[in-house]
């Protein structure tokens, strides 16, 4: 392939030739490239395949994405890590791979990530250096420039496919069997609080928007998230709420806790959060508790053990509350824990989903119900096992008999 050094000259050229270059319709744009392309091409005697490809750089240089266009639009990659203006890696199948790419300069970067950021409405700069925004697919963009960021700025892009995926894609990839899907239909549906655990990668976001399409269509949902990813389908009734930062003067900003009191306002079914990370967990365990049955939030830990510890944590960090009075809060908010898994072979599954069941000797009580139970590797390194019952049958089962289903 070309080098970069063949696309700075002609994106040079052009800048110089056309003073308004972000001015002048697209199609105009591509021809004025396609025409610089050409006489270089006749000189060097490139190939059709490497004109077409420099065409492509220069024009996404001006009005796309530059060298990160390329990545977004490739459906294989889920996520473009950029650790400076010459370091850029990606994941590919569970891969991750540096590429051989490089922006022109530290600044073509800096315009990129600008460009990202304002079309929704964020900021971020040197007195604000750590933003997430979102680009318009949906896909989930943190950066982080200097001087927090010591090589220069970074940009880490989580990309989600164009159609989000159902609870039949899950059970194909093996994240979960049918009888375990039948199980947790039937318990959003009868509106028990959910609680979805993982590490970084599990997939959380994903599950929780799995979750959200059992909801049926008569109900009112508000989402709250930092930065609006679910793509909740089947429900009509939705209304969708994003954070907002501080404006560059310190004021304006909009939290998860902002947003969940609003949302109580607004006559909602279900609350769903996106992810609870500080002092809005306290917030969305008393929403869960104040009528609002079959709410959803998601949460980060290693463990479903974990991640109760890390809701008692996070709720102190926001009220001065006896810790007991915090394990009371939780274990009458959450009905079910699930957590997901990033295994070893890159899989992603879900490997418990327990019961909260009362507290005894000052501890919440778990009811596992289902558990991942490894069986060995493939010759290929797969990870060979299944989600299975562990034989507890489902203590409060009272939602279930008012909402009139059955479960075995």
């Amino acid at each position: 392939m070309v080098e970069d050094k063949v696309i700075k000259e002609l994106v040079a050229k052009l800048r110089e030739s056309l003073d308004l270059m972000h001015s002048i319709p697209n199609d105009e744009l591509v021809d004025y490239i396609e025409a610089a392309v050409f006489d270089y091409a006749e000189e060097h005697r490139l190939k059709s395949a490497e004109m077409k490809w420099i065409v492509e750089r220069i024009y996404h240089s001006f009005r796309g994405y530059d060298v990160l266009q390329p990545l977004i639009d490739d459906k294989s990659i889920t996520e473009i890590m950029v650790n400076n203006h010459e370091e850029i890696f990606i994941e590919r199948n569970g891969e991750v791979s540096q590429v051989d790419m490089k922006f022109e300069s530290k600044q073509k970067l800096e315009d990129i990530i600008q460009a990202i950021v304002s079309k929704v409405d964020r900021v971020v700069n040197e007195s604000s250096p750590i933003v997430d925004a979102r680009l318009q697919d949906g896909s989930r963009v943190n950066v982080v420039l200097p001087p927090i960021a010591l090589k220069g700025p970074v940009i880490t892009i989580r990309k989600f496919p164009e159609k989000p995926l159902m609870i039949e894609d899950l059970i194909e990839k093996g994240a979960l069997s049918d009888e375990v899907a039948d199980f947790l239909e039937k318990l959003v549906r009868a509106k028990y609080n959910i609680f979805i655990g993982g590490g970084t990668g599990s997939g959380k976001t994903t599950f929780l928007n799995v979750l959200s399409n059992f909801i049926p269509k008569d109900e009112r949902i508000i989402t709250i998230e930092d930065s609006a990813e679910l793509q909740i389908k089947q429900v009509p009734n939705l209304v969708s709420l994003e954070t907002r930062n501080a404006n560059t003067e310190g004021r304006g900003e909009i939290n998860i806790r902002d947003l969940i009191r609003a949302s109580l306002r607004m006559r909602p079914n279900r609350v769903i959060v996106g992810e609870v990370r500080g002092a809005e967990a306290l917030d969305m365990l008393q929403a869960m508790n104040t009528g609002h049955d079959g709410s959803l939030s998601t949460g980060h830990a290693n463990s479903t053990n974990d991640m109760l510890s890390r809701l008692e944590t996070m709720v102190l960090s926001g009220a001065s509350l006896p810790v007991q009075v915090i394990r009371q809060q939780i274990n009458s908010a959450i009905d079910i824990m699930v957590h997901l898994s990033r295994l070893r072979d890159h899989s992603r599954k879900v490997v418990s989903i327990s019961e909260l069941v009362g507290i005894e000797n000052g501890d919440i009580q778990l009811n596992p119900l289902f558990e991942f139970v490894e069986e060995g590797e493939d010759e290929e390194g797969n990870i060979i096992g299944a989600l299975k019952p562990t034989g507890n049958k489902l203590h409060s089962d009272s939602k279930l008999r008012q909402a009139g289903i059955v479960v075995s």
